[in-house]
């Protein structure tokens, strides 16, 4: 009886003994795929900036306050239409100002027509701008006045005082205006005409200053940029908007300068937008570049594009991602990028042949993110291992696992 115990046991050593010698010497399960035939697309993927393909910037031509913004980006605006409004109220007073001096001159030049002292007619020429100047002041302050009679805020006796200085005060000007009607010389005529001259200039150089102050677009189009807010102070030069046409867009397209030798002419480039998912907008290349640029720690070449841009959905600014269709190749034989290897110095893959593995050297064209064209070395239908981190050689015998690639 314990005979067959001692052989039982025996048995059961052998077995497992057996069983570890054929797993320590099985063949290493591979991945394999198989090599295909298909139109492959050599596509250059990098990134760029859209601009319009015309624009026109809209500056300020003297400092002051914006006190008024009309538009907001993305409005379409045509030729001459107002977009801001500096602060115009030093300029409205010198107008103010100005035209009383055109009236005032005027007034001196029908005085001179009936003679006087060109001596006296300049004393009261002095007094008469000065009463002005006072009258001026106090037309402001009666209006002031009335609105607050009108509130209740001060009693209505203020407005009949200041009302009846203002009414002194234009009997005054009245009173000097007739006595200088009698008192201007012949020769005070051209001395009257020169003055007449300079109060029209001032006039048409405060005019020329309110419609400096009104902004308007240069041309027909769509505001893109306007970055500044009521109440901003702006110098003479300082950039309010820009305006341009987005119906067609320039698009450059960044190409670091080692892919340059892929781009030409002529190539299709499909645009994307990461704020507009699914969008997509076609152009072709129509300018390579003509120097090569900084772009952070890049060096790259500027290629231009143009796209139409129906909706304006891609405005001005926007970081786009590029995808320029360099090469296509016809019914090319593929494989997987990871299927390829390099042994000293030679750039190969591992073909299956039976239950072993062989080097193959390879040559290759064109590729796109994941697939490789091969020239020679390889045929439609051949499988080829994948990466593994198992070390392969000529005559490695392998266990060809399912294929996780090129089907």
């Amino acid at each position: 009886m314990k005979m067959i115990y001692w052989l039982l046991a025996l048995l059961v050593v052998a077995a497992l003994g057996w069983l570890a010698f054929s797993w320590k010497n099985a063949p290493p399960e591979i991945p394999f795929t198989t090599v295909k035939t298909e139109d492959l697309v050599d596509t250059l993927n990098t990134n760029g900036k859209a601009e319009p393909i015309s624009w026109a910037a809209v500056r300020a031509e003297r400092a002051g306050k914006l006190g008024e913004i009309r538009v907001e980006k993305g409005s379409v605006i045509s030729s001459g239409a107002i977009i801001a409004i500096l602060d115009n109220n030093e300029a409205r007073i010198a107008l103010q100002a100005a035209e009383a001096r055109v009236t005032q001159v005027r007034g001196d030049l029908q005085t001179v027509k009936q003679g006087g002292s060109s001596s006296a007619l300049a004393e009261i020429d002095s007094n008469i701008a000065r009463l002005r100047v006072e009258q001026m002041n106090l037309d402001q302050e009666v209006a002031v006045t009335d609105r607050l009679v009108a509130k209740n805020a001060v009693p209505p006796q203020e407005g009949a005082l200041l009302r009846g200085r203002l009414k002194v005060m234009v009997e005054q000007i009245r009173g000097l205006q007739d006595r200088r009607a009698a008192l201007v010389s012949p020769g005070d005529q051209t001395a009257v005409d020169g003055r007449l001259k300079e109060a029209q200039a001032a006039v048409a150089l405060a005019k020329e200053k309110m419609e400096q102050g009104s902004l308007r677009s240069p041309i027909d189009g769509v505001v893109f940029q306007l970055d500044l807010r009521p109440g901003a102070f702006v110098n003479p030069g300082d950039l309010v908007a820009n305006v341009g046409r987005v119906d067609t867009m320039r698009v450059n397209v960044y190409v670091d300068e080692p892919e340059l030798g892929r781009v030409a002419v002529g190539q299709p480039v499909n645009i994307t937008w990461d704020a507009r998912v699914g969008k997509n907008w076609v152009g072709t290349v129509e300018k390579l570049p003509v120097q090569i640029v900084s772009l952070g720690n890049r060096q790259v070449g500027e290629v231009l594009v143009s796209i139409a841009n129906p909706g304006n959905d891609l405005p001005p600014g926007a970081n786009i991602n590029a995808a320029v269709r360099s090469r296509t190749a016809l019914k090319a034989t593929t494989i997987p990028k990871e299927a390829i290897r390099r042994e000293n110095g030679v750039t190969g893959v591992f073909l299956l042949k039976g239950d072993k593995v062989t080097w193959r050297p390879i040559e290759t064209g064109i590729s796109n993110v994941s697939r490789l064209q091969i020239t020679s070395g390889l045929k439609p239908g051949d499988r080829i291992a994948l990466a593994t981190d198992i070390p392969l050689r000529t005559g490695t015998f392998v266990k060809a696992a399912t294929e996780d690639a090129g089907l």
